[in-house]
This record gives C-alpha cells, sequence and structure tokens, in this order.
C-alpha cells in the first residue's frame, strides 16, 4: 500500500483541480490523480476545458474576430487597415502559448498549495481506495479517506461519422486545423458547433451546420434563440435544421456527408466536417465492478443534491454527473464536496448556473427561460432592451442583440436573464447575483449603474419590466 490521503481527486480538470486545493486550503491532505501526458511525457493539468475545450476555443474565437473587426469594421471608425491578412498557423501556435502556460499555472497551484500529484489512470477499486496505472503498466493502490471522481467526458461519436484523422474530426481535431478549409460542414447547431462554426466561417470557410433538431438552441429563451439564429446568418453560417445526417464517406481528400430533411435526401461535399452531437460522460474503467457506485444507462455516476454516490466517502462531480455540463459548474461542486469532507455546511443552487455562447454576439442566460416558466404554470412579466439604442454600443460599433429579464408577475422575483450582445458573457453575472439573492425586478431597477456601459441594457430591461424604460418607448401592457 502506498501513501495514505484525507482525499484523492481522480481528473485534474475545473472541477478536480480546484476540489483538491480547496481540500489543501481547508487543511487536508490531498491528491490528485491526472493521466494526460504531453508530447514530451509529462503530466498535463487542466483536463478538457484548458487543453482541447474552453481556453484554446476562446483564443481562436477572439483572434478570429479580431480579424474580422479590421478586415470590415476598422473602417467605419476612420482606421484604414489596408490588405488584413490571417496566418493560421501563427494563430494556432498562440492558441498552444496560453493551453501551455494556463496548464502550467495549474501545475503549480497544486505544488504551492501542497497537493500531491499522481500521474496515472485512476480507478476506484473499494470504498476507501484508489488503484492508480502509470504509464508504463504500473499499478499502485492509494488510501483515502475520502474519493472524489471528476473524470470528466469526451465528444460523442456517431456511426454515420466515423473519425477519420484530419477530415472528419470531432471538437478536439478541429482546434487543430492548419489552414482554412474552402468548405466546412458542422454536425450539431449547440455551443461547441456554432462556436467552433463560426471560428473558420471568420476565416473565410463556407460553413454549413447540419442540425437534426428542428428547432434552434431550443435550451435559449425563444425570442432570443431567434435573434441569434438571425445574427448568425448574417454573418454566413448556412444553419440547417431538421437535416439529420446519414452517412460519410472521405474520397479524393473531400468528406461527401449525406443527410436527409423535410426535402428528402440530401448529399454535400466538404474539404472538412467537424462532429459536435454532444459530450458524454468519461466513467468507463474509473469504478472497478462491485464497488457499489450506481451508473445510469448513460453512463452519469448517481449522485444527490451535494455529489455523494451511493457508496460513503465517495463523491463525484461535473461532466461525469448530472446537470450541465460546464466547467464552472463543475468547479463548484468541487468546492462545495472539498468544504463537506472537512466538516463544513456547504450546498450549491444549480438554479443560478449560467451558460455562455461565445460568438460574436455573444449570448449567455441564466434562470428560467419564458418557455420554461410557462410550462411550469408561472405567470411572467418580461422587460426586454435593445442594444441598438445603447450610446456604448454605437460607441463600440457593437448595437446588435437585446437584454432580456424574466419576473414572477405576482412577486416581481427575477427568474431568468437573458442577453446576446457584446460582453453577453460578463454582464450575466448580474443575472446570476440576482437570482443568487432572490432580487426583484425592481431591485435592479433602482440600481444605479454607470453610463455609459453595455450593462446599460440590463438596467433599462429592468425597468422595461414594468413598462419604465427611459431610453425606449415602452410597449404597452397586456391588461
Amino acid at each position: 500500500m502506498a501513501d495514505k490521503f484525507d482525499v484523492i481527486v481522480i481528473g485534474a480538470g475545473p472541477g478536480g483541480y480546484v476540489a483538491a486545493i480547496r481540500a489543501a486550503q481547508l487543511g487536508l491532505k490531498a491528491a490528485i490523480v491526472e493521466k494526460w501526458l504531453s508530447e514530451d511525457g509529462k503530466p498535463v493539468f487542466g483536463g478538457t476545458c484548458l487543453n482541447v475545450g474552453c481556453i484554446p476555443s476562446k483564443a481562436l474565437l477572439e483572434a478570429s474576430h479580431k480579424f474580422v473587426e479590421a478586415k470590415h469594421d476598422f473602417d467605419d471608425m476612420g482606421i484604414q487597415a489596408g490588405d488584413v491578412q490571417m496566418d493560421v498557423k501563427k494563430m494556432m501556435a498562440r492558441k498552444d502559448t496560453i493551453v501551455k502556460n494556463l496548464t502550467g499555472g495549474v501545475a503549480g497551484l497544486l505544488k504551492g498549495n501542497g497537493v500531491t500529484a499522481i500521474q496515472g489512470t485512476g480507478k476506484v477499486t473499494g470504498g476507501k481506495q484508489v488503484e492508480v496505472t502509470d504509464k508504463d503498466g504500473k499499478a499502485t493502490t492509494y488510501e483515502a479517506e475520502n474519493i472524489i471522481i471528476a473524470a470528466g467526458s469526451v465528444p460523442v461519436e456517431i456511426p454515420p461519422t466515423p473519425l477519420v484523422e484530419g477530415m472528419v474530426v470531432d471538437s478536439t481535431g478541429a482546434l487543430e486545423f492548419q489552414e482554412t478549409p474552402k468548405r466546412l460542414g458542422v454536425i450539431g447547431a449547440g455551443i461547441i458547433g456554432l462556436e467552433l462554426g463560426s471560428v473558420w466561417s471568420r476565416l473565410g470557410a463556407e460553413v454549413t451546420v447540419l442540425e437534426a433538431m428542428d428547432s434552434f438552441l431550443p435550451m435559449v429563451d425563444t425570442a432570443i434563440a431567434k435573434e441569434t439564429q438571425k445574427l448568425l446568418k448574417k454573418q454566413g453560417l448556412d444553419i440547417r435544421l431538421g437535416a439529420r445526417v446519414t452517412g460519410s464517406e472521405v474520397k479524393d481528400n473531400e468528406v461527401v456527408v449525406k443527410y436527409s430533411d423535410g426535402s428528402g435526401e440530401q448529399e454535400m461535399t466538404f474539404d472538412k466536417l467537424i462532429v459536435c452531437v454532444g459530450r458524454k460522460p468519461y466513467t468507463k474503467g474509473v469504478v472497478a465492478e462491485g464497488v457499489g457506485i450506481s451508473l445510469d444507462e448513460r453512463g452519469f455516476i448517481h449522485v444527490d443534491d451535494q455529489c455523494r454516490t451511493s457508496v460513503p466517502s465517495v463523491y463525484a462531480i461535473g461532466d461525469c454527473v448530472r446537470g450541465q455540463m460546464l466547467a464552472h459548474k463543475a468547479s463548484e461542486e468541487g468546492v462545495m464536496v472539498a468544504d463537506i469532507i472537512a466538516g463544513h455546511k456547504a450546498e450549491m443552487n444549480y438554479d443560478a448556473i449560467p451558460s455562455v455562447i461565445y460568438t460574436f454576439p455573444e449570448v449567455a442566460w441564466v434562470g428560467m427561460t419564458e418557455q420554461d416558466a410557462k410550462a411550469a404554470g408561472i405567470e411572467v412579466k418580461t422587460g426586454s432592451f435593445p442594444f441598438a439604442a445603447s450610446g456604448r454600443a454605437m460607441a463600440n460599433n457593437a448595437t446588435e442583440g437585446q437584454a432580456k429579464i424574466i419576473a414572477d408577475a405576482e412577486t416581481d422575483r427575477v427568474l431568468g436573464m437573458h442577453i446576446v450582445g457584446q460582453h453577453a458573457g460578463e454582464m450575466i453575472a448580474q443575472g446570476v447575483i440576482a437570482l443568487e439573492f432572490g432580487s426583484s425586478a425592481e431591485d435592479l431597477a433602482l440600481t444605479c449603474y454607470a453610463h455609459p456601459t453595455m450593462s446599460e441594457a440590463v438596467h433599462e430591461a429592468a425597468l422595461a419590466v414594468d413598462g419604465h424604460a427611459i431610453h425606449m418607448v415602452n410597449r404597452k401592457k397586456r391588461k
């Protein structure tokens, strides 16, 4: 038997490494197990998010957006940029540098907080035992009073479009293109598909997004989703709903995709194809048979509201349990579990988790949509304010989109906030705080906002809930 710990965390993604650091801060002897290795054989921390997800995709989104601004929008501001070119290889190298700096930073944080890093693949073999198999195949068993499973998730693959290196790729492969494809197909109009499609569309690719569902972004408030779809189509994304992919074939350095829609069988040819149909929990092999930890038919680990599994002293967090597959959700669960293990009272408000799509403009939301409230039988009142009426948005050359607030018609309590516009991902924090503290729309309406700012749209939307917006003509409320 190797060293004994108070806590062993399996997985060093945004859920796992945060849980390990928090546990160590609370005086617990903590270890973290991570199998990811760099090309030179060194441990890599940060999981999918830092390495092949949130961070690298945002680096490409930001670079491609600045390219579009310089190429098409600077002239409106009087800036003569000339013939702007994009060096894709240099953009990718910058992305890699950012990832390396951040993953190295996580390694430093773990070391600085006294967390023991263990390289290898972790498996729970008992209520208080973790077996770690290193890169050479050597297995070592560690003992811990508590175990936190933070194994994350992986992209879903579908039979009609098997991956073919460099041609038919998942989200990870789409972050490694060294040149812009002329014709790019994207299967799935979810968050990942829209973000990656946006990157390559901005850089000159003809992007077609094939979505099997008939509705666009069904988890987003209908008014916001409708406007987002319109804006993305205006930018050149060909979004085809109700398009069910039935097969693909790589031939002559092209990808031929077959799909069916309301008009029958269709066929398109692309230079590259990205498969973005969702993610699934990475739990296979993480728990030995007979341990007693329950998984559902999709591979998610069963947990309660405080992330306890069916085995005492074993917890699971992040993408491998129920709920949204979001890095910040995983991190907060990691903090909650570490606090509970240390003997503190802790819980998490799952009704106040924000979501963001980092297209341009960004789309962000928290809490209920109007359709959610209607389904729940809640009568609501809403207020919206367009960025077209915002002075700061005009100055920023970013007048597309709106902010919308949904409140309970009887109590005035804020139930949801939804924004499509520049910096929506930053502004949505106001909605998160409002939900966390049980704010009313009036609370936001009575708050003094700095002028001129994009956030004033949130203020005006709160005022508009009761027909009191100042900088637009209020619509008449139904009696």
